[in-house]
């Protein structure tokens, strides 16, 4: 990855938080613009729960990427809690990227969080880039008519189309908000893609393969705890075994049905996927042990909430 160098080549180092309304491909772009996965991905909106850091360092800056939640209109205690982690990370970035997805209409969602980017443009001076994201989704037209929508919404620092998943333009995103960084040394070492714990990463893999083809009702209602993990005992050096016990907790009994499958073929698949995934990230072979139970209402209990990390 390189940026266009600067005349006097100075470093810059900063965050930068990529901001929505939900499903507006923030996770995606995240994954693009640092180059490998680092935040969960799905088709299903509300799939980001934690603020993910992915980190893009070029010969010339290091960009913090921090991924959060879209922000909506809370239904539930879980929902205010979200838009108050997003509304938090807002006042500790340096620069703001409002993602607005090109196959949607601008519409009252995306002028709630303007507002709100403006305000706290007049409050702390941070620059806001506009990105008009899933660009390869819409002709020409459509994408010039979804800039000029983008535009009367604001004052934006740059307005900016792009396509994660064509990979169209992901420099250009990174060109400008990494412009907007102050100067300042590395503050990660180079190859560091992401701050995240491991637990927290492989809890993200098993609720992305748990939301896969289910029905809308589900992501809402599905969170995912790492119980432990331990090295098998007695397994030779050059072929390490690690041991993960996770579960999974839904809201209801049908919901934990849904999850199974009939027979347990559907956790058998969602264990085969998340897998893969888990073995990548701590680069070893891994006996996943998946178990799903009901938390009746969690999102609404707050000492439940708690105890799941939110």
């Amino acid at each position: 990855m390189s940026e266009p160098t600067t005349p006097d080549a100075v470093f810059r180092a900063g965050f930068a938080c990529l901001v929505g309304r939900p499903n507006a491909g923030k996770s995606t772009l995240t994954n693009a613009l640092v180059g490998d996965k680092v935040a969960i991905t799905s088709s299903k909106p509300q799939t980001t729960r934690h603020t993910i850091r992915g980190i893009r360092t070029t010969e010339h800056a290091q960009l913090i990427l921090v991924d959060t939640p879209g922000l909506h209109k809370p239904r539930t205690l879980l929902g205010q809690r979200l838009n108050d982690l997003v509304r938090e990370t807002l006042l500790d970035v340096d620069v703001v990227g409002f993602c607005l997805p090109a196959d949607q209409r601008v519409g009252p969602g995306d002028t709630f969080i303007a507002r709100e980017l403006i305000d706290l443009g007049r409050a702390r001076r941070t620059p806001v880039v506009a990105i008009a994201t899933k660009s390869d989704l819409v002709d020409k037209q459509r994408l010039a008519e979804h800039l000029l929508a983008i535009d009367r919404l604001g004052e934006w620092a740059s307005i900016v189309p792009c396509s994660a998943t064509r990979g169209d333009q992901v420099d250009v995103v990174a060109s400008e908000l990494t412009a907007a960084l102050p100067i300042s040394p590395k503050l990660y070492p180079d190859g560091v893609l992401t701050d995240e714990p491991q637990m927290v990463m492989i809890a993200e893999l098993v609720r992305e393969a748990a939301l896969e083809g289910v029905r809308d009702e589900l992501p809402h209602s599905l969170a995912v705890v790492v119980e432990e993990m331990v090295p098998r005992e007695g397994r030779p050096e050059d072929d390490p075994l690690m041991d993960v016990r996770v579960h999974v907790f839904v809201e209801r009994d049908s919901q934990k049905a849904i999850v199974i499958g009939r027979g347990g073929s559907r956790l058998r698949e969602v264990g085969t996927r998340a897998r893969a995934g888990i073995e990548k990230l701590l680069a070893q072979r891994v006996y996943l042990d998946l178990h799903v139970k009901v938390a009746k209402d969690w999102q609404r209990d707050p000492k439940q909430l708690g105890r799941l990390g939110f």
